[in-house]
Formats: structure tokens, C-alpha cells, sequence
């Protein structure tokens, strides 16, 4: 027969481990009976006021052997000797509580039946001695493990601790026990006045941010460790600049989003990027209304090899689809994804799909097999120069793509349905704004069509998506430089990966009757800032040179266009904007092989055209 785990540190018959753990709790019941003994007979002593004469030893030691077995027993019960929790913790001390509460009424029960071996006084006050020696053993036990966990400072780098909170407290409590630790904290920093007062783990709270130069000082600190998930951009340039005043490092944890909840680890401390200094936001989302539309729901991702695709699918998987499809023409983006996810990337799922959504014939294959009830439709082109050379690639796939993905959606009964757009939707005048105004539009004619919800999503510069700004810069310094900017004055919104797809997750559990739902991206960042502070933390010279405007570019970006208003009303960084529809009969009008001149101007006039509304059926509107 063997012992069984059934849950985290429950044991049962089926598990060789158990032999293994079995002498450890061994040792713990001992030395609780233990206590529980020494406690009878203090209590019996101040019972006779230590006159030892008057103590029964015969049946001291008689009821305190009952009393062990009793104390073994109700701590099986309440975990204390299943290996539930680790040695010392507040649960096992809260467990402890519990077992003593019923130790001690039931030992006092037997006593009585046993004739009375010991005074019945010394039994209640027993209770309560044992209790302090046990956990009084337990705390002895825990300073002795961690003080031999606790690396020396010596070894590893000083470490000033911007946060006392949750992340901080995690984050300390994973240095302080590990030996191997490259970091050791010597100083904690929290602008909270209520707990100036405080330690982790003996490390104090010494000040607020403002100390920050001089507690590096007093305590030779050799890095700074914002130890804040929640941590603001602003709050990450600021105390960046300060240590760099102080020519130490400066570290950071994971913005909340990347956490997905989980702690934080030694291993996810890392330097500061350009993505924490332009684009960190805490990012609040209901869990309960999103769970409500994915979990158990078939969804499908379109581009989902891509940046944006790609961690749509990392975020929608923790919500437990019953189906995660995720479709793409490049068989190597979906290779990267599923790699990913689960750490195979062996290409032998269903679920990852290879097609093209210019290929009607391929997308109704796709629905009639997988049955989506969710879309996320990320497949799209996106480079706003090139489009502007070859507007009938943006045709082909930016509009006459997505109006067959909304079709296909709509005649396969596709339950919600999440476009990505962008912020040059917004008042369009480059090629690639007018195709997403257009397919903006054509959502919100879909919207009408179907008794289900179709919306679309808009969102500025997405910092680590391939092509962006900031990986363009980085490549140019990898290279020697120059670093080329368009324009000085020239300003964009940034928001990281991970915070504009958390809010496109949150934007489909809206009920939003096929607006548009702008995110919120914070304030526009000049670029030639960002060119500025790449160039200084490079290892060489590096140039910043102005090149101009190109054509279709906008010196300041916007997120709503002409007429349309900022409307939150359900979450705090989404705005609804409602949407003149586009009926797709009028893409009739579109000629993929006209002139260049003439097809730019065909998709102003259906960008900027008044609504163009669809015959309502199904009776939702």
C-alpha cells in the first residue's frame, strides 16, 4: 500500500515521500508532548507554590502521557503534523492556537475520569504555558534557520529597498533566506509616516524617498531596489535620477501585470528598462467579469504569432479557455507563442492554426472546426511607411481581411468580438489610419448585425512589439548609431505590452454596443527624449539626427479624433466612443489594382464618410 498527496502538504497512504518526512514530524509531536509535560508540572508547582512534596509524579507523568496523545491527535486534526505548512509560519502557530484550545478542555475532561491526578487548575494554566514553550520553540527554531539562510553582506550588494509594503516585504524575505543571494538588504524607504517604525525581517523603514542620498550613504549601499509592482513611470525616472546623482545601480521588481499575481522572486529583480521609464502603470482590471467571458470559452486569437497576439494569448490562458486558438500565417511566430506557454513549442496542437486571413475559404475551415464564441482579431499590417507605398496591402489585409473575419464571426454566431485598432484611427491621415478607421467602422456595423457584442480596441505605441520605437533606437545604438528622429518637438503615447493587452482583456468583458474603446496611455512623451536618454546610457558616442516627417506622419499623436468625446463609464482607463458604421457592401468600391493616388483617396472618403448603417436584424438595436 502506498500514501496519496490529496492536497499542497496533505499526505496520504500512497507516497514514498511520507517515509521521508514522517521522522521530522516525529520530532515536532515529541517536542510539543514534550512542552506540553514541563508545562504540567511549572503549573502543578505554582499550583502548590513549588513545593515539590506536594507533587504527584506518578500521575503527573500518567495524565501527561494521556495529554500527548491527545496533543498528537487534535494536531493531526488541525495539520500541525502533516507537513500543511512550513515550520514557524503564522499558520502553523494559528494551528497550534487550535490544537491547545482542544487539548486542554479534553486533557481536563480525562483528568476527571482518571480520578483527578492533578489539580484542576494546573491543567487550564498548563494549556496556556505549553502554548508559549511550544511556539516559543518554533520561534527559536525559525531564528536559527533563517540566520543560517541569511547571506553575508559581504558577499553580495548593498541594497537600499525603495517600498515597504507587500512586494517589499516579499522581495526581502527572499534575499534574507537565501544564501546564494547576489543582494542583501541593508535599508528600507516608504513615504508612509505609519511605518517609520517598521522591520522586515530586521531590516528597518529609515526614511522616505527624499533620503534616499543619505541612507545610501550612512549605509554604503551599492544599489537601489524599487520594490513596488504597483511603481508608476514617474516614480521609477525619479529615484532613477536620484541614484544616478549617487553613481549606484539601480534595480527594479516586475510591474503588477507581469506578475500575473504570483510573489515576488530573487530571480525577477532586474535593471531598470526603457519600457519602466516610459510606460509603467498599474493597471486595475476586474478579474470576475473577465473570468465570465473566458473561462470555459472557446477563444480564438487572429495574429497571434505577433507582439500583441502573442501575449493575448499569455494573458487569456491563465483564465482557463476551454480552447485557446491561435491563428497566424507565420509559422514561427506560432512556434515562439506556444514555446511561450508551455515550454515545448512541439507544433502538435490543433489549436495553432496557420492561415491567412485574406483566405475566405481557409477562415470558415477554421470556424466550422474550432467554433469560436471569443475573437481577439490582432492580425493586421502596421508599418505606417510602407503602407503608405503600398496602400492595396493595407486593403487586402487591414480592411478586406478583417470585414472576412467579421463575417465569417458573424455567420458562425461569434458571442463577443475584440478589434485591435490604433490611436492614427484617430482623425486619420496616413494610409494605415484610414484602413483602421475603416475597420472601426466596420465592427460597428458588424455590432448591429449580430446579437452578440463587437467593439474595437485603440491604443498608441506598444513598447517590445516588434518594430517599435524603442527597439528601432536600441538597434541603432547596437550598431553605433546614429539615432534618427523624425522631428524634435515629435511626441507619441507609450504604453508597455503587457498593460495594453491587459486593458484589451478588460475592453472585451465591456457591454459596449460597437464603439470604439480607448485606452488610456498616460501623457505623450516627447521622442526626442527618448532618443536623448538612450544615447547617454550608451557605452559610446551615439548622434541624435533629425530627419524630417515622413509622409502620413502626425507631429502629435491623438486617441480621439474630431467630435468624438472622452466617456469612462465603467472603468477608469477606457473611453467609449461610439462609431458611425460602414456597411461592407461599399468595399465593393475598392480596387486593389488602382492607381496609388486614386485608392488613398477612396479610403479617405470611406474613413471620414458619414455612417453608412447596415439593416438591423436579430432585434439587439
Amino acid at each position: 500500500m502506498e500514501l496519496r498527496r490529496a492536497a499542497p502538504g496533505e499526505w496520504r497512504l500512497g507516497s514514498p515521500l511520507w517515509w521521508t518526512a514522517l521522522p521530522g514530524r516525529a520530532a515536532r509531536a515529541g517536542a510539543d508532548a514534550l512542552a506540553l509535560a514541563v508545562a504540567m508540572l511549572i503549573a502543578t508547582l505554582l499550583r502548590h507554590d513549588g513545593d515539590v512534596g506536594y507533587v504527584d509524579c506518578g500521575g503527573l507523568m500518567e495524565l501527561a502521557a494521556v495529554a500527548a496523545v491527545v496533543q498528537c491527535l487534535a494536531g493531526i486534526r488541525f495539520g500541525l503534523y502533516t507537513g500543511r505548512w512550513s515550520y514557524g509560519c503564522f499558520e502553523e502557530i494559528a494551528a497550534l492556537a487550535r490544537t491547545a484550545a482542544v487539548t486542554t478542555p479534553a486533557v481536563f475532561v480525562l483528568d476527571t475520569l482518571l480520578g483527578r491526578l492533578v489539580p484542576r487548575s494546573a491543567i487550564i494554566a498548563s494549556g496556556l504555558i505549553a502554548l508559549v514553550l511550544q511556539a516559543g520553540v518554533r520561534y527559536t527554531a525559525r531564528l536559527l534557520q533563517d540566520s543560517r539562510l541569511r547571506p553575508s553582506p559581504e558577499q553580495g550588494s548593498r541594497v537600499v529597498v525603495m517600498g515597504a509594503g507587500e512586494g517589499a516585504a516579499q522581495v526581502v524575505r527572499a534575499m534574507l533566506r537565501t544564501p546564494s543571494s547576489p543582494y542583501v538588504p541593508v535599508a528600507l524607504l516608504d513615504d508612509d509616516p505609519r511605518k517609520r517604525s517598521l522591520r522586515i525581517m530586521g531590516v528597518p523603514v529609515t526614511g522616505n524617498r527624499q533620503a534616499l542620498p543619505e541612507v545610501v550613504r550612512r549605509y554604503r549601499a551599492d544599489a537601489v531596489l524599487i520594490a513596488i509592482p504597483s511603481a508608476g513611470a514617474d516614480l521609477v525616472r525619479e529615484l532613477s535620477a536620484l541614484a544616478g546623482e549617487m553613481n549606484v545601480d539601480v534595480k527594479v521588481v516586475p510591474p503588477v501585470v507581469e506578475l500575473f499575481g504570483r510573489t515576488v522572486r530573487i530571480e525577477d529583480i532586474r535593471p531598470v528598462s526603457h519600457a519602466d521609464l516610459l510606460g509603467r502603470r498599474e493597471i486595475g482590471i476586474d478579474l470576475a467579469a473577465i473570468a465570465g467571458y473566458l473561462e470555459g470559452r472557446r477563444v480564438l486569437v487572429t495574429g497571434a504569432g505577433g507582439s500583441i497576439g502573442s501575449e493575448l494569448c499569455r494573458q487569456v490562458a491563465p483564465f482557463h479557455p476551454d480552447r485557446l486558438v491561435m491563428l497566424d500565417r507565420d509559422e514561427s511566430g506560432l512556434h515562439a507563442v506556444q514555446l511561450s506557454l508551455d515550454g515545448r513549442g512541439l507544433l502538435d496542437d490543433r489549436n495553432l492554426v496557420v492561415a491567412d486571413i485574406r483566405d475566405q475559404q481557409r477562415l470558415d475551415e477554421v470556424f466550422r472546426e474550432h467554433r469560436p464564441q471569443v475573437v481577439f482579431h490582432a492580425a493586421a499590417l502596421k508599418h505606417l511607411p510602407l503602407l503608405e507605398m503600398h496602400p492595396s496591402e493595407a486593403l487586402k489585409t487591414n480592411i478586406l481581411g478583417t470585414y472576412q473575419v467579421l463575417q465569417t464571426a458573424l455567420r458562425h454566431g461569434v458571442e463577443r468580438f475584440v478589434n485591435i485598432s490604433t490611436d492614427k484611427a484617430a482623425g486619420p491621415c496616413s494610409v494605415l489610419g484610414y484602413s483602421k478607421r475603416i475597420t472601426e467602422r466596420l465592427t460597428a456595423a458588424a455590432d448591429e448585425s449580430s446579437p452578440g457584442t463587437y467593439c474595437s480596441v485603440r491604443f498608441g505605441n506598444v513598447l517590445g512589439s516588434r518594430g517599435s520605437v524603442l527597439t528601432a533606437f536600441e538597434a541603432q545604438v547596437a550598431s553605433g548609431g546614429p539615432i534618427t528622429v523624425t522631428d524634435p518637438e515629435v511626441s507619441r503615447y507609450f504604453m508597455t505590452v503587457q498593460e495594453a493587452v491587459r486593458l484589451v482583456v478588460q475592453a472585451g468583458a465591456l457591454d459596449s454596443a460597437g464603439e470604439v474603446l480607448v485606452l488610456d496611455m498616460g501623457e505623450p512623451v516627447r521622442i526626442a527624449d527618448v532618443a536623448r536618454r538612450l544615447a547617454e546610457t550608451a557605452d559610446r558616442h551615439i548622434q541624435v539626427v533629425y530627419t524630417g516627417l515622413r509622409p502620413g506622419e502626425k507631429l502629435h499623436e491623438v486617441l480621439l479624433g474630431p467630435g468624438e468625446e472622452d466617456r469612462r463609464p465603467h472603468h477608469p482607463l477606457l473611453s467609449q466612443v461610439p462609431v458611425p458604421p460602414l456597411d461592407g457592401a461599399v468595399l465593393s468600391l475598392l480596387d486593389p489594382t488602382a492607381a496609388r493616388k486614386d485608392l488613398i483617396a477612396v479610403l479617405r472618403w470611406l474613413a471620414e464618410s458619414p455612417a453608412l448603417t447596415v439593416a438591423h436584424r436579430n432585434g439587439r438595436h
